[in-house]
């Protein structure tokens, strides 16, 4: 299939710049793929498409407040890091801007000299591997005083850094949020639990290739990047005995497919596993592990939109877009959400 298959017109003023609250009053379109039918409803209303026997499957991961300002130690001339994944004790690879003024063995101070670094190495494709210097816990410093790596297309500045957070994340890593999570309450997981429903969690940690534009036309040229994933013993006895027993699989979010289904044997079975995965899912593949998908609206032309309609079937998933767009549904990280069942 082609890039341009992919495409949709969206209106500017449809990006969400900031999420509603509360979480789960964000609309839901929810679409049949076996039909094609389409309903609109709120958020809060996903737990009346659960069935007690049924597993919900979350991506717990992390976003690091990943955005990093300071200025180079000889000239004072500022500069922004972004990490993107660690690469050993005290080592990040990270993209810097301006990247001409880090260079292999310039040294930087972010905060009130709470944090330094030096570049060790520039790579092939332009990214850094720094090492960093602190007091304390790295994690901690970062908090203090780094941004929330917003993606690009929103604009205005994000008051509250838990907001660009799920509730119920724990694993420390992500420079990007899963952002299908975010519509989730501490309250509706209760009664989601409460009403029968396994809960699960996977850790992947979303690279900011997630929001790298495909460049070939042809999709099958598409070199996809790779993620660091985690699925614990508990979440696979979990995932089998819900297949076992009839239920269905709920997969929160891309980055939980492609965890699930990089995991997944061809009986859909799954085994406790960690590793790294740059699995590709695009119109023709045939799903293992899910029956269900909560998702948000994804960019035209993208990978994301492109592994919705793998699952939900191609005209299915444009028609939905159009009709999301037709009724000024909110896309994107801060917007409303889908349901594919």
């Amino acid at each position: 299939m082609k890039k341009s298959e992919f495409f949709y017109e969206l209106p500017k003023e449809l990006i969400a710049q900031h999420p509603v609250e509360p979480r789960d009053s964000s609309r839901l379109l929810v679409l049949n793929k076996e039909n094609g039918a389409l309903e609109h409803r709120v958020f809060s209303d996903v737990i009346d498409y659960l069935n007690p026997g049924d597993c919900l499957i979350l991506n717990n991961t992390k976003v690091l407040p990943a955005r990093l300002y300071g200025r180079r130690t000889d000239t004072g001339a500022t500069v922004e890091f972004l990490l993107l994944s660690r690469r050993g004790e005290n080592l990040w690879e990270v993209i810097t801007g301006p990247g001409k003024k880090a260079r292999e063995g310039h040294s930087f101070v972010f905060g009130n000299g709470e944090l330094k670094a030096v570049i060790r190495q520039v790579l092939p494709d332009g990214n850094r591997i720094a090492e960093f210097e602190y007091e304390g816990s790295f994690y901690e410093v970062i908090d203090r005083i780094g941004e929330m790596p917003l993606p690009h297309y929103i604009t205005e500045k994000l008051e509250d850094k838990d907001r660009y957070q799920t509730v119920y994340a724990k694993e420390n890593g992500s420079a990007a949020a899963p952002t299908a999570g975010l519509h989730f309450t501490p309250e509706l997981l209760e009664k989601t639990a409460a009403k029968g429903i396994g809960i699960g969690y996977v850790t992947l940690h979303v690279g900011l290739g997630t929001f790298r534009p495909v460049k070939a036309e042809n999709i099958e040229d598409h070199h996809m990047h790779s993620e660091h994933y985690v699925l614990p013993a508990e979440t696979a006895e979990l995932i089998n005995k819900t297949k076992k027993n009839g239920g269905r699989v709920f997969a929160v979010g891309t980055t939980c497919t492609r965890t699930l289904e990089s995991v997944a044997t061809f009986k859909g079975e799954i085994a406790a596993d960690e590793g790294d995965t740059s699995i590709f899912i695009y119109p023709g593949y045939e799903f293992k592990c899910i029956d269900c998908l909560i998702t948000n609206f994804h960019l035209p032309e993208s990978t994301l939109i492109m592994l919705v309609s793998a699952f939900a079937g191609y005209d299915n998933t444009m028609n939905a877009y159009k009709t999301a767009v037709d009724m000024k549904y909110r896309f994107f990280s801060f917007g409303d959400a889908m349901l594919i069942i």
